[in-house]
């Protein structure tokens, strides 16, 4: 099996690969900069420099072709404006959309954020990426590719606990934060054991065994 994780240098990419790696599979890790190429390497990734925003539709196509799964890691990140969660969170994440299609129709896994939606209210730079995932999550649906939406809570840099909570509606949820390694491990368990894994799943820590998160 092959995985391309776009955003491969983030937490949750980092240790996604290293846990896909250690189950034998191929991951291919694009990355914006290829001074973090080393440290994609030491997770068991093999870096492609592959930037989203500016690569040409015919360097995305290379980058993934021949994935099984591709993944959606990046972000425009923290202390970035309005302008860049739209060019990301949103740009980003259909232009992975667009290619999946041209190149087998892989599955696609998203990570996006709890409470998404195209309709969130305000004009704060947090409203203008809730839309902007909750755009990226609509097209992904309406684009007939098979695919896994993963919404966590807040995340924090805790270590794993691998103890979930998974639930279809937001109120069912255990908590309100979960570290970013439980969801690489929710992710790395659907990806290698649950193919059938499919829809939108919000994402909390508690008390399930990450190894029964979608038993």
């Amino acid at each position: 099996m092959v995985v391309s994780i776009v955003g491969g240098h983030g937490q949750i990419a980092l240790d996604l690969s290293r846990l896909l790696a250690a189950d034998g599979i191929e991951v291919r890790s694009l990355i914006r900069n290829p001074d973090h190429s080393e440290e994609v390497r030491e997770a068991g990734g093999q870096p492609i420099v592959c930037d989203f925003e500016s690569s040409s539709d015919q360097e995305i196509d290379s980058a993934i072709e021949g994935s099984d799964v591709v993944v959606f890691a990046a972000g425009a990140g923290p202390g970035s404006g309005a302008d860049r969660k739209e060019s990301v969170d949103y740009g980003a994440a259909v232009r992975l959309i667009e290619a999946a299609r041209r190149n087998g129709s892989p599955r696609y896994v998203m990570i996006s954020a709890v409470r998404a939606d195209p309709d969130f209210p305000g004009d704060e730079v947090f409203a203008v990426y809730q839309r902007a995932k909750g755009r990226a999550d609509a097209e992904l649906i309406a684009s007939g590719l098979d695919h896994l939406i993963l919404r966590p809570v807040r995340l924090t840099g805790d270590p794993a606990t691998s103890q979930i909570s998974l639930a279809r509606k937001v109120p069912e949820l255990e908590s309100e934060y979960v570290p970013r390694a439980d969801v690489a491990a929710v992710i790395a368990e659907a990806i290698s054991h649950h193919p059938e894994a499919s829809g939108i799943w919000n994402l909390s820590s508690g008390e399930k065994p990450v190894s029964r998160a979608f038993a």
